[in-house]
């Protein structure tokens, strides 16, 4: 079987990983790729936006399935142009996409399902967040409405900070056309959790859950980035899981189907489980990035033959591992807001040998003995790239540290040895991942 992923990430990474240990995988490419992902698939200089170009790739190289892993294709339309030439992809449809690309229709689709999430009202100017102030009690969150890599939600101690992040929206257009509209919402206090769901529009199954850390620093302080690390599977009470899935996953996919979109992939739900109960804080219409990577290795079915058919519009039958997964990302200084591109990486990344990083995926999908590389860890090419002097940063967040194990301690001790393998200066990460889990 031949895959195309779309994508750059280290969530694609981690999916082509998963896809290569399936014993009828022929080919897989990425586009774009980066050279890290090499020997596990070929990276192909193609611009998803030029969908003549992907289509007539797909049909020469007999594709079987795309995979495609980023919010903006999707909400362009990709799957849509696939399907109607024959070509099965994993990702919903144009309209359903903006679940995740416009916050405003996304808040009203919630609204309209009785979805539980947190009051709002529109905004498209400082002044309305000022005349709206009255209806909100600090700390404030605004969202700006489009696209914006995981940069557009400002969570505001004081009327200052809100104040300051509206006028950095609407007058200094920081996010371009993105912020053109917000959402001024009430603040949910609680603990995150991300509820990924796989579905063919119709039916679903829930993958193990999986905590993400949003903010850059250590004791959750500093701004809000596109994910520091994640843990899973979460354990949670099964009376939240119950009021997860029949106030939150089934009233959503009841509204997909009541408006006739045409969803085959992940739904993505972020959660805050507050006093009052869970809460919607935002749909994503693809994998996580970081989640993404602590969930493929406990996975027990073969990835490729199941997302086929996820393609297709099944929904087969899906087995997990009771094992642990954990991600520690190492992030380039200056991120999010100006990262530093160009350093040299020199840890021991030059070094890595593909058997390292596939024993330890197989170790996260097969059942093997104790004896053999059971529980360790790899590391995921998330902003690389190649020069004549190595690899060196060209994004925010660099390298992703996996580390598998029997517990979730055991898998941070996994992660973090990866840490120290692979740290270069000028990299910074997260030293407490996993240590705000929920009792």
């Amino acid at each position: 079987m031949n895959i195309l992923v779309i994508g750059s990430g280290a969530r694609e990474h981690a999916l082509i990983k998963s896809f290569r240990l399936s014993a009828s995988v022929q080919k897989i490419f990425a586009a774009p790729g980066r050279e890290g992902f090499l020997p596990d698939a070929q990276p192909i200089t193609l611009d998803w936006k030029k969908t003549e170009q992907i289509i007539h790739f797909c049909k020469s190289e007999n594709i079987n399935f795309v995979f495609i892993g980023p919010e903006d294709p999707l909400v362009f339309g990709l799957a849509d142009d696939l399907r109607k030439n024959g070509i099965p992809a994993v990702g919903p449809d144009k309209n359903a996409a903006q679940l995740e690309g416009s916050k405003i229709l996304s808040k009203n689709f919630m609204n309209e399902a009785n979805i539980p999430t947190a009051y709002s009202v529109v905004v498209n100017s400082v002044q309305q967040v000022k005349k709206s102030l009255h209806l909100f009690t600090p700390p404030y969150v605004l969202k700006a409405d489009g696209l914006c890599a995981g940069k557009g939600v400002f969570i505001c101690k004081n009327e200052h900070e809100l104040i300051d992040s509206a006028a950095a929206i609407f007058e200094k257009k920081i996010l371009g056309t993105a912020g053109a509209s917000a959402l001024l919402e009430q603040f949910s206090p609680g603990w995150e959790l991300s509820y990924l769901v796989v579905t063919n529009g119709e039916h679903h199954i829930t993958l193990p859950l999986a905590q993400d850390h949003k903010r850059l620093l250590d004791d959750n302080k500093g701004p809000n980035t596109g994910g520091m690390g994640t843990v899973a599977p979460l354990q949670i009470d099964s009376s939240l899981r119950n009021e997860i899935e029949s106030k939150i996953v089934l009233p959503t996919l009841k509204q997909i189907q009541k408006n006739n979109w045409t969803y085959r992939g992940i739904i993505f739900i972020g959660i805050m489980v507050t006093p009052e109960g869970p809460s919607v804080l935002e749909y994503n219409v693809r994998f996580g990035d970081p989640e993404t990577q602590v969930i493929l290795p406990l996975i027990a079915s073969d990835t490729v033959d199941f997302f086929h058919q996820v393609s297709q519009g099944r929904l087969p039958p899906l087995r997990f591992h009771d094992e642990s997964a954990a991600c520690v990302v190492l992030a380039a200084q200056g991120y999010p807001e100006q990262p530093q591109k160009g350093l040299i990486l020199s840890g021991h990344l030059a070094q890595e040998s593909d058997d390292t990083a596939i024993d330890s995926v197989v170790a996260g999908q097969k059942q093997i003995s104790s004896t053999s590389k059971q529980y360790t860890s790899y590391v995921l090419h998330a902003g690389t790239k190649k020069t004549s002097e190595g690899f060196i940063t060209d994004g925010g967040r660099v390298l992703n540290c996996i580390g598998l194990g029997k517990t979730t301690d055991e898998a941070l001790t996994n992660a973090y040895a990866s840490v120290k393998k692979y740290l270069s200066e000028g990299l910074i990460f997260r030293k407490d991942i996993g240590k705000y889990l929920p009792k």
